[in-house]
């Protein structure tokens, strides 16, 4: 059972630091364009009368400053942020000797814009979209206003790609929002599916626990002008299972039965089959059938085997069957460990590790396990303890491998056999 993978680095980036970047590459990509490059008989863009005087220079720097200042915001404050970024894109395009703010100016807008719309809500992200628009336009109507040229085709070009930047940004939050909302659904449907199956089983428990009784109160019935200690010993019988009934289902008042499910195929590789409520006596047969998929299961039992109800031992029992299954399945490993603890009188302690994947062997991605994939196994387990009140982890090995614990509380009364 593999640990969670490494973040991409591209992940790790943060949006403010992006904005960061893109400000520092819009700024080199200005200075290159207004200087004459190895090659070239004159610069591609006439330099400003104050591009390289203190003026400028200043001018330059106190947009820099902004900038850098509005993508440290960006992640805490977008909209603080964002203003710092429209700033800096003024301030730095007044020494260019420009008539439009330039798309290199407004390089770190569109990031932040896209980040924005990623990530906030959409009320948030359509007004972002509109004060970056506005500034535009502004700029644009007190360059006309004060009788200056204006670059309507250079400010409609990046006025499209400001568009084209939240656009993208709000496909991304549908996205992310979509899967979430099918993950979120998926492990609902995964709770629902297990309740159903250990109603299901608490069912047939309590069907065979009813035929004990019925069997035995016709016994006694027929015995107890005869033979009054059969009878007495037939309602002992009846008083355990009805006893040992009402715990189950107490312990399983969660769980109710709504619906039948067909039963999962069964798997070719399977070997010989389980019976229809396994337990903890079964574990040695599990092991044969998992060693016939190319697991090796080593089985310890520790301390004095007890008499367990037949809800928790058949509980007991899936939580394993699970854990090598997941074993099998996702973790590469050729050879696991399952541990059932007996020492505590009040609990049973449940183990199963695995040491990672073997040699020449490599996990498989997408699993059923915590941080990759679904994990909708370990969802059946979780919700399995939690309705007996147990505990219950899941979790990466320090050594490499992974770990599945679970402590299930015992009745009073259940004493080592």
């Amino acid at each position: 059972m593999p640990a969670t993978s490494a973040v991409p680095l591209l992940r790790r980036v943060t949006p403010g630091r992006w904005a960061a970047l893109a400000w520092c590459a819009g700024l080199l990509f200005t200075v290159l364009l207004r200087i004459r490059l190895p090659g070239q008989e004159q610069a591609e863009v006439f330099r400003g009368v104050v591009f390289l005087r203190w003026d400028g220079l200043t001018m330059l720097a106190l947009a820099t400053a902004l900038a850098l200042r509005g993508s440290a915001l960006l992640g805490r404050r977008p909209a603080a942020g964002l203003g710092h970024l429209l700033a800096a894109a003024v301030v730095g395009s007044t020494p260019l000797g420009v008539n439009a703010i330039p798309l290199a100016q407004y390089l770190a807008v569109d990031v932040a814009l896209y980040a924005i719309a990623a990530a906030r809500p959409r009320k948030e992200s359509e007004r972002a979209v509109l004060l970056a628009a506005g500034v535009l336009l502004g700029h644009l109507g007190v360059r006309l206003l004060s009788g200056w040229s204006v670059g309507t085709t250079t400010a409609l070009a990046v006025l499209s790609t400001t568009c084209v930047a939240w656009l993208l940004g709000r496909a991304a939050h549908q996205t992310r929002s979509h899967t979430e909302e099918t993950r979120t659904r998926a492990a609902e449907r995964a709770v629902t599916d297990e309740r159903l199956r250990i109603a299901r089983e608490m069912h047939d428990t309590v069907a065979h626990s009813i035929g004990i009784v019925a069997l035995q109160a016709g016994a006694a019935r027929l015995v107890i002008d005869k033979r009054p200690d059969l009878a007495r010993e037939a309602l002992d019988e009846i008083e355990a299972a009805s006893r040992e009934t009402l715990a189950g289902l107490r312990r399983m008042l969660g769980a109710l039965r709504t619906a039948d499910e067909p039963a999962a195929p069964a798997d070719a590789s399977a070997g010989p089959p389980l019976p229809e409520r396994p337990g903890l006596a079964d574990l040695d047969r599990l092991a044969e059938t998992t060693g016939a998929a190319g697991v090796r299961v080593a089985v310890r039992r520790v301390g004095a085997p007890r008499p367990l109800p037949p809800d928790l031992d058949l509980s007991a029992f899936r939580v394993l069957q699970e854990s090598v299954t997941n074993v099998v399945r996702h973790s590469g490993a050729d050879t696991c460990t399952v541990t059932v603890d007996h020492r505590d009188p009040d609990v049973l302690a449940l183990t199963v590790e695995d040491p990672g994947p073997g040699p020449g062997r490599a996990p498989v991605r997408g699993g059923g396990r915590a941080g990759t994939g679904s994990g909708y196994g370990l969802v059946g387990m979780r919700e399995r303890v939690g309705l007996l009140h147990g505990e219950f982890t899941a979790e990466p090995r320090p050594g490499g491998g992974f770990r599945v614990t679970a402590r299930l509380p015992l009745p009073s009364g259940a004493t080592p056999a």
